[in-house]
């Protein structure tokens, strides 16, 4: 079976995926999301340049709680890819890649694996919805509205139409939406 792209976000009711200065401290990181289920899922991870240089090699601080710690020692464990028209080659943590993108997605698609998480930031979202490449998307609302910031879709420019595969409720607040590509 050929692995799935599989957008998993965390937005803001208004839409947005990132305050206007960066700042996702709304993001609630509860435990009962099963995101480390979701990360077993995976094995490989497509970041934007800017979301790689932000998060690609984060290392959480002595703040930072041990589920939040086992998280990203889980993130890191798997293969990254950084979609960039800039930076080339390949660094000891990620393969970049640099044009081709449908090419080079559908030859990952097509090797045996897990399925694949698509990261972000937005331009590399918006890129893979219009070549096709997003099979399932998976967004965890959360109560928040922030009223500016980086929305989740920018410059979409045909309709998607999907199909609801799941949603769950959460303590928290947040609720988890699952969406298919409808291809009928």
């Amino acid at each position: 079976m050929k692995r799935r792209i599989i957008l998993d976000l965390a937005v803001t009711l208004d839409g947005f995926i990132e305050g206007k200065n960066g700042e996702v401290d709304w993001c609630i990181m509860d435990a009962e999301l099963g995101f480390i289920n979701f990360l077993n899922q995976i094995d490989t991870i497509l970041y934007g340049r800017k979301s790689y240089d932000l998060w690609g090699q984060f290392t959480p601080g002595t703040e930072h709680t041990d589920s939040e710690k086992e998280f990203w020692d889980v993130v890191h464990s798997k293969q990254k890819y950084v979609f960039s028209r800039t930076q080339k080659g390949t660094d000891h943590n990620a393969i970049f890649i640099n044009d081709r993108i449908l090419e080079e997605v559908n030859k990952l698609k097509n090797k045996p694996g897990k399925d694949i998480w698509l990261y972000g930031g937005a331009n590399l979202i918006t890129t893979f919805i219009h070549l096709g490449l997003v099979d399932e998307f998976r967004l965890s609302v959360h109560p928040v509205v922030l009223g500016e910031g980086k929305p989740l879709f920018v410059d979409i420019k045909q309709r998607l139409n999907l199909k609801m595969v799941n949603t769950r409720t959460f303590p928290s607040g947040v609720v988890q939406l699952i969406y298919q590509l409808d291809v009928n």
